[in-house]
């Protein structure tokens, strides 16, 4: 138990969902978690040595997930976009509130500008979990998130498998990324159409250096649109998404080992070297 933890019992995610008179709406990537063991284990997945001091959750819903989080950490951020549960947090959570320990910000978490947080645990709505996701891994914190199962495969997914890309590249390159959980659909009201997983993301820098952050992104990025060609190819293909100048000149200067080889079969740091060269050899420009 940590020194915040609440001595009541959690909320009843159906009680709560009946006191807010929702039913969520899969048309508006509203799939309530409702399971309590499952909901019970997600703080869990924190580091041990995560500073819980103001953890961030997007997407509150109802608000079970932040019952379980305000017994786990000091203070609470939620961001809602439903103005109508933005509310109905405010009004479940009012004692909360007051004490300052969870602030309820109204908006869409792309939009919103985020408060400075020590970890992040979240449900999150699965049609921009992608983006959000990416909004979050440069804050290098620690996050437990919910995605589609499929999507949390890819995050996870080593080189030279199907699910290895982009991916699996982009968010390796910040963080150590673990598939903690597999939550089937029937944990989820209304039951969504996959099911879903919890990813534990540790922060960490790379064990590579890249000069131009932006640029390796985009690289990678680019070469994974020709998955199939091999790396001689994507490079030459895919300068008009990687803003290379003279694609033939970085073709030149790589080794005809790495030349041969598919995208899905280069670990991160081989991407690594190969934008380092892209970027001695060529100008660079935005790109797509």
């Amino acid at each position: 138990m940590t020194e915040y933890e609440s001595e009541s019992p959690p909320r009843d995610p159906d009680r709560l969902r009946r006191r807010a008179g929702v039913r969520g709406n899969p048309d508006r990537d509203q799939h309530f978690l409702v399971d309590d063991r499952v909901l019970d284990r997600v703080p869990g997945y924190l580091p041990p040595d995560a500073d819980r001091s103001h953890l961030l959750e997007i997407g509150g819903g109802t608000g079970a997930l932040t019952d379980r989080l305000l017994a786990s950490g000091e203070h609470v951020t939620v961001v809602e976009r439903d103005p109508d549960l933005a509310a109905f947090l405010r009004e479940e959570f009012d004692e909360e509130v007051a004490a300052g320990r969870l602030d309820v910000l109204e908006g869409d978490a792309l939009d919103v500008e985020l408060p400075e947080f020590t970890a992040c645990v979240s449900n999150l709505p699965y049609g921009v979990s992608s983006e959000i996701a990416f909004r979050l891994l440069p804050e290098k914190r620690p996050l437990v998130l919910m995605f589609q199962l499929e999507f949390a495969e890819r995050m996870v997914a080593d080189p030279g498998t199907e699910e290895y890309g982009r991916l699996s590249v982009s968010a390796g390159h910040y963080a150590d990324v673990e598939l903690v959980e597999t939550v089937p659909r029937e944990a989820f009201d209304p039951q969504p159409r996959v099911e879903s997983a919890l990813v534990r993301c540790t922060p960490r820098d790379p064990e590579y250096e890249v000069a131009d952050e932006e640029f390796f992104l985009r690289f990678v990025k680019a070469l994974f649109t020709q998955r199939r060609k091999t790396v001689r190819n994507a490079i030459r293909n895919t300068a008009h998404i990687s803003g290379l100048a003279d694609p033939d000149a970085v073709v030149e200067a790589v080794d005809e080992g790495t030349l041969a080889k598919r995208p899905g079969e280069l670990p991160p740091a081989a991407f690594a070297a190969l934008a380092g060269t892209a970027l001695r050899e060529s100008d660079v420009g935005e790109g797509q």
